[in-house]
């Protein structure tokens, strides 16, 4: 057994660098193109994704899951960006960061899994919708409208722009040929598709730009060391504003929920370790406090490149971390690399992954089997394109809560007449303010000159609200000159015994 162990090592250990370097060749333009989409320098993207395999990479909870800057960030970035400057992004992604350390440290981690899957996907929705009509706009280089009713109404002015002028055409058929290699690159033989789609994209685009000598806007290199600027006392001060607070929340809220589901989609990938969740949420928490500090972009746990280490053969964390080393000796070695691409090109990539994060497939099955939440997905997604992320989230969160509330307030009332014109009513079930109206209603139905036994022994749950309109309903039906009620209490809560209301 042990003559099989250094081969076997060997094995593993060559599968892990192959791994490294597809994902890094999958990261590489995804990095470059959330950086840019989120108004910030190609550079910090960089960053952010060797912070995520370097350090987060090391660290214990999920052993395959790579990190960095993910789409489904980049609105709310760019939002950040642009309300507080690029200088408070490093403050706000840095408490960001604390705040997943402390909640992991509390055992909240396995907590997030709880948060209803249709919010979460009608925040990706959401996130998709305004990404992709941004980067349309990105990809006839173009300047954007600001917020999602903004972009969706100048879309017919767009359309007019590219196809009367020139200079927008040209980048936007770069950036439609993109997303139009993304989509075919599935079906061209295995041999080929041995290069991940992205960056055969982005070369390609690249190419024919520089082939073509066409004049379109390029990434604007800075320099990695230039781009890093960590955030100062005045950027922390600015934190303490509601506007601040509710960016930080929504930050550490959509970070920990994306990358905890990541996690539990990559264990279904693989037969290894799973994955120690609320560790999983501190060693973001780490990457996101020196991304903080860097002045980089906030990082999650990202499915594309965990799913993209996995299919590679990656066995251990070795695979995440060396991914991490390449981007860190791209960026040192060739950054002039980076100032050729196309920003088309980068726009139509993020366009293809936005649609990829409107779940338009799985939407009729949804409502078919679980209208509530397909009704909650749809409400989360077009909150968000109208206001802002974070109100949509809040809103989809409510309705989750009101929807289930709803759900479990089953209340059922039976009316049975006895000998003698005495009736006796059953009250069984949850009996909530939610289910208050229909009840009252039925009570009030019953007739006013007959003895009533009112039997509630068969709740299992009564509300205040339920409880004093029961009382009060009987004290009325008293006032009536009959026979004063005779209430069974519930078996829950005080259960004080009540005769005559």
């Amino acid at each position: 057994m042990s003559a099989y162990a250094p081969l076997k090592d060997r094995v593993v250990l060559r599968r892990d660098i192959l791994a490294s370097l597809v994902v890094f060749l999958v990261a590489l333009p995804l990095c470059v193109g959330v950086a840019v989409a989120s108004g910030v320098p190609a550079e910090l993207g960089l960053v952010t994704g060797i912070v995520g395999g370097l350090l987060v990479g090391c660290l214990p909870g999920s052993s395959l899951q790579v990190s960095g800057p993910a789409a489904g960030l980049t609105v709310l970035v760019y939002e950040a960006v642009k309300e507080f400057g690029l200088g408070t992004l490093g403050a706000i992604v840095l408490v960001s960061g604390l705040l997943q350390l402390a909640l992991g440290a509390l055992g909240f981690g396995r907590w997030f899994r709880a948060i209803s899957v249709a919010v979460v996907q009608g925040m990706l929705a959401g996130i998709g919708l305004v990404l992709i009509l941004g980067q349309l706009y990105a990809m006839a280089d173009t300047a954007q409208p600001s917020g999602g009713l903004g972009k969706l109404g100048g879309l017919l002015e767009l359309a007019v722009a590219v196809i009367t002028d020139g200079s927008a055409l040209t980048p936007f058929l770069i950036g439609a040929g993109t997303i139009a290699v993304l989509v075919l690159w599935p079906r061209f033989p295995a041999r080929v598709r041995v290069v991940p789609g992205p960056l055969a994209a982005v070369a390609l685009a690249t190419g024919v730009v520089l082939l073509l000598d066409l004049s379109v806007a390029k990434v604007e290199v800075q320099g990695l060391l230039e781009s890093v600027r960590p955030p100062g006392l005045d950027d922390f001060g600015r934190l303490g504003t509601v506007a601040a607070i509710g960016t930080v929340l929504a930050f550490t809220l959509i970070a920990s929920a994306e990358s905890l589901f990541s996690a539990a989609a990559v264990d279904r990938m693989h037969d290894g370790p799973r994955t120690d969740y609320n560790k999983e949420l501190m060693a973001q928490g780490v990457g996101n406090t020196v991304c903080g500090a860097l002045g980089a972009l906030p990082m999650t746990a990202v499915i594309v490149r965990s799913s993209a280490n996995v299919r590679a053969g990656a066995r251990t964390p070795l695979s995440r971390v060396l991914h991490g080393l390449w981007l860190l000796l791209f960026a040192a070695l060739l950054p002039a690399a980076i100032g050729v691409i196309p920003l088309a090109a980068l726009a139509g990539i993020l366009v293809h992954a936005g649609c990829k994060l409107v779940p338009v497939r799985e939407l009729a099955p949804l409502w078919r089997e679980h209208r509530g939440e397909a009704v909650i997905l749809v409400v989360t997604a077009l909150a968000i394109l109208v206001t802002n992320l974070f109100e949509g989230v809040v809103l989809g969160l409510l309705l989750a809560v009101v929807k289930t509330a709803w759900e479990i307030s089953h209340l059922h009332v039976d009316v049975r007449e006895l000998t003698g014109g005495r009736m006796v009513v059953t009250i069984t079930g949850n009996a909530t303010f939610l289910r208050l109206p229909r009840t009252m209603e039925q009570l009030e139905e019953l007739p006013k000159d007959r003895p009533i036994e009112l039997d509630l022994s068969g709740l299992r749950h009564v509300d205040h609200a339920c409880r004093v309109a029961l009382e009060n309903w009987a004290l009325r039906h008293n006032d009536r000159g009959t026979e004063p009620v005779t209430m069974r209490p519930p078996m829950v809560g005080n259960g004080q015994k009540s005769n005559g209301g």
